[in-house]
């Protein structure tokens, strides 16, 4: 693959279109999906004011002294939720230029079993002690991503020839997961790497990225598509389990974020909203033309793609934070070879 960067700019859609023009909607998503796996999102309805609020509220946490990030530093979390230091995330064993703090649906810990292992994933999160208003800004933007979400969900099913509600109860509880992401500027060329080319590992993404601040790129025929932030347009991506469903009709896209000196640091948060843990995919049957074109799930040296979601996401967990899995887990990634 080429590290050359494009010209090519990604697909729009209004999501305002499901209520004015739901049929044309349904086809503009399918043909940008299909065709990029990306697409930017207008007229979602998130309120500036709140975007502009969770920027500052995170600028605010990452100012703070190391000390009192780490209060709530992920190591201490069996169900990967809390602040990670930069260089503590790993994509494809590289270490990411980032520091963040990942949060996850409220939950009580479960007791895991053979059948369901991936019950170690539930449980609560590390909120910080401050900032005050951290945790009721960071609630209210899941809520609005959430709705977000399950309409793009329906318009998805739709679109491909299946009931509007099919998944309604795989997503009654999401296991939806959230990134509050700082990246530094790069001291140098060596630490370019914000994020490893990756494709996600989940159902759909809902990225927010600061105004005015690049970085994200998105592999498209060989060549990378510099994705920059679109004012008050979110980006979209597919993950894994939805080209698992689709038997590779949709298929996730590689992306990854770069890191330029000069270029400053920059505050970015995706929303990963994914089924529960213990859903499974068997691909739909999709109407005759889309099943055609379906040439299966995309085999990649490395990175099965399981078609139970809380297996996938587990994979993911595992690989990207070593230090969590080996004090909390070694035992259950072992067994399982993931």
């Amino acid at each position: 693959m080429t590290s050359t960067t494009t010209a090519r700019t990604l697909p729009i859609i209004d999501l305002r279109e499901v209520e004015t023009d739901p049929l044309g909607f349904q086809e503009r998503l399918s043909a940008a999906t299909r065709d990029f796996g990306f697409f930017y999102l207008v007229g979602h309805g998130i309120p500036r004011e709140l975007s502009d609020d969770l920027v500052a509220v995170a600028r605010r946490f990452f100012a703070l002294p190391e000390e009192q990030k780490l209060a709530i530093e992920k190591i201490n979390s069996p169900y990967f939720r809390g602040y990670s230091r930069v260089g503590d995330e790993l994509t494809k064993g590289a270490q990411d230029w980032r520091e963040q703090v990942d949060v996850g649906p409220e939950t009580a810990p479960q007791q895991p079993t053979a059948d369901e292992p991936w019950l170690v994933l539930e449980g609560p999160n590390l909120w910080p002690a401050e900032p005050a208003d951290f945790r009721g800004i960071v609630e209210e933007w899941v809520g609005h991503n959430e709705r977000v979400a399950r309409t793009l969900l329906h318009g998805w099913l739709q679109a491909l020839g299946q009931p509007a509600d099919l998944l309604d109860d795989d997503f009654r509880a999401p296991d939806a997961r959230l990134k509050i992401v700082r990246y530094p500027e790069a001291p140098d060329d060596d630490h370019g790497q914000g994020v490893g080319e990756h494709k996600d590992f989940g159902f759909l993404t809902l990225l927010f990225v600061e105004p005015g601040k690049g970085g994200l790129q998105v592999e498209k025929d060989g060549a990378w598509i510099e994705a920059e932030p679109l004012e008050d347009a979110l980006i979209v991506n597919i993950g894994e389990m939805l080209e698992a469903a689709t038997d590779g009709y949709l298929r996730a896209t590689n992306h990854r974020v770069v890191s330029r000196p000069g270029d400053g640091d920059r505050i970015s948060v995706p929303y990963f909203f994914n089924p529960g843990l213990g859903t499974t995919f068997h691909p739909w049957d999709l109407p005759a033309g889309l099943a055609a074109a379906a040439p299966g799930v995309e085999v990649q040296e490395h990175n099965k793609i399981y078609d139970t979601y809380g297996l996938n996401a587990l994979k993911m967990w595992f690989r990207s934070h070593p230090k969590v899995t080996a004090r909390h887990h070694a035992e259950l990634a072992a067994r399982l070879g993931i």
